[in-house]
């Protein structure tokens, strides 16, 4: 009796585990979906930041049509803490009021990794407006405020932005 019951016990564990592998083997992409928009590279005087990319459904920049995802590539390290505050001061710059980023630092501040030159972070904002962060094809932080992921694409997308010509590149604009 107590070798059925441990050989049932094994192929249920081994069962399990297997599952559980292939659960994670066929977790949902979230690009897979969607279709490149543009792409730019981030040169700041003479040192490469980071290499960029837009995607939505279409493949065409419609700004009030989600989802849309945008995917940095870095090509330097960032310290987490400088991610955060660079993402404040963009949005100073944009007019964003403080009211809504200041409940947003902290929880980007959460999410946030330090960065090392390979690493990739993904943006992907649903249809339903909610943000999930991904680093290295893995999510780290979700955040369900509406206005939070258009706030955070502005950052590269808005006609004020910091770099028009990135800006202009991720919308297919030079292509």
């Amino acid at each position: 009796m107590r070798i059925t019951s441990s050989k049932t016990y094994l192929i249920w564990l081994f069962s399990w585990v297997l599952s559980l592998l292939i659960s994670g083997a066929t977790m949902a992409d979230p690009l897979s979906e969607l279709k490149k928009v543009g792409e730019a590279k981030l040169k700041v005087l003479f040192w490469d930041v980071y290499d960029s990319s837009l995607f939505n459904q279409t493949g065409i920049y419609q700004a009030d049509q989600f989802p849309q995802a945008l995917k940095i590539n870095y090509l330097r390290d960032i310290d987490a803490e400088d991610l955060v505050a660079t993402t404040q001061q963009e949005w100073q710059k944009l007019g964003i009021e403080p009211t809504f980023f200041n409940a947003w630092i902290p929880l980007l501040a959460e999410i946030f990794p330090d960065i090392k030159k390979g690493d990739t972070l993904l943006l992907d904002v649903s249809e339903n407006l909610h943000s999930e962060f991904y680093f290295n094809g893995k999510s780290i932080g979700k955040i369900k405020d509406e206005n939070f992921g258009p706030s955070f694409l502005r950052i590269w997308l808005d006609q004020n932005c910091s770099y028009p010509k990135v800006r202009k590149k991720l919308l297919g604009l030079n292509k």
